[in-house]
């Protein structure tokens, strides 16, 4: 009996005549060349651009003097902590989040074969935002400093997790329709607490620092938040870049993959685990953003196809300058106030999200 040689999909196949012709793809060469040449200039333009004008001679001075330990003189200090320390660390960190969120949104999508699912579909988000308001509102965690917000939003978040997974696992393991109606049971459930603990504050200030919180904000951000999100992310997109052809075979079906020699309940697994690690570490550090890991990954199907080797090379790129600039414009729209990163993401993700919709040549999975 013969033997199939390599048993995993590189893309779910078109098979004749079901629909329109498949949309022209961009090369992936040309795309990932073209993200990533815009990834340092909008860093860089991140950390220039802001309320306090700059020229970008010395935006760059003091980048480079970062870079390399070169030396300031006293009267530049001031500006250079703008630069180095308030702008550079927020662009990088806007960048690890979105790429974070997109490539989670990839996963989450493929786990439960859903096209509305995002990394906020397993009620992680709303579980952190239950740490997060306990330490803007009611002082929770004072003993931590600094590490308070990040620390009660993460650990709220694997609590979460824990719970999501307990209720939502059977004997035959994880499945898409129990996942799906869990978490959204769970994002109501911690959403309810929120608002509860909103309403509960007794200093009017303390309720808004939470409720930008709960839109997104990167307005916190600072060097040391920066490795703790960059090592979870970049974890995640190991994991997700090394099953992205047993992605490819979940994506077709549970019977399909399991006739490829892939065991979905197994895979669902892994994926929940470490989108759950991913979304509870990036939203410690930024709050809720919402619309990256929904619209990104869509936007990258249109691009480069269904299969999930291209698609884990362009979402998370794309994710990462597009936050950047949302981050951006958040602080400069209305300067020297800020808007939550959510308000702007859903400002440009639902146009964009329509017009892709009406688009007759897409579906689901780029097929």
């Amino acid at each position: 009996m013969a033997t199939l040689r390599d048993p995993l999909p590189a893309a779910p196949a078109r098979t004749a005549n079901t629909g329109p012709p498949p949309p022209r793809r961009v090369p992936l060469p040309w795309l990932v060349t073209g993200l990533g040449a815009a990834m340092p200039v909008s860093l860089a333009c991140g950390a220039g651009l802001g309320a306090s004008g700059l020229s970008w001679t010395e935006v760059l001075h003091y980048l480079w003097a970062g870079l390399t330990g070169g030396s300031i003189a006293p009267d530049e200090i001031p500006s250079y902590t703008i630069v180095w320390e308030l702008r550079f660390p927020r662009a990088v960190l806007a960048a690890v989040v979105g790429a974070g969120l997109a490539s989670v949104g990839v996963a989450v999508q493929a786990m439960v074969r859903n096209a509305l699912a995002d990394p906020f579909v397993l009620g992680i988000s709303s579980g952190a935002a239950v740490g997060a308001n306990a330490v803007l509102i009611f002082g929770a965690f004072g003993a931590l400093g600094l590490w308070a917000l990040s620390t009660a939003a993460f650990l709220s978040a694997l609590a979460a997790m824990l719970l999501v997974y307990t209720i939502a696992r059977t004997p035959r393991g994880l499945t898409p329709l129990r996942l799906v109606l869990t978490g959204t049971a769970m994002y109501y459930g911690f959403s309810a607490v929120t608002t509860f603990m909103v309403f509960a504050a007794e200093h009017g200030e303390a309720a808004r620092s939470a409720m930008m919180w709960l839109l997104g904000s990167l307005g916190g951000a600072s060097w040391a938040s920066v490795p703790i999100a960059a090592g979870a992310v970049l974890g995640g997109l190991v994991h997700l870049g090394w099953s992205a052809r047993r992605l490819n075979a979940l994506a077709m079906g549970d019977e399909t993959a399991a006739a490829l020699g892939v065991d979905p309940g197994r895979l669902r697994k892994e994926l929940f685990v470490s989108a759950a690690a991913v979304t509870g570490t990036v939203v410690a550090v930024s709050g809720a953003i919402g619309f990256v890991g929904l619209m990104v990954p869509h936007a990258a199907r249109m691009l480069v196809g269904a299969d999930h080797r291209r698609l884990l090379a362009v979402a998370p790129l794309a994710g990462a300058v597009l936050l950047i600039w949302v981050d951006i414009l958040s602080r400069v729209v209305l300067a020297p106030a800020e808007l939550p990163l959510g308000v702007l993401t859903a400002a440009i993700g639902v146009p964009c999200f329509v017009l892709l919709m009406r688009r007759r040549s897409y579906t689901f999975g780029g097929v």
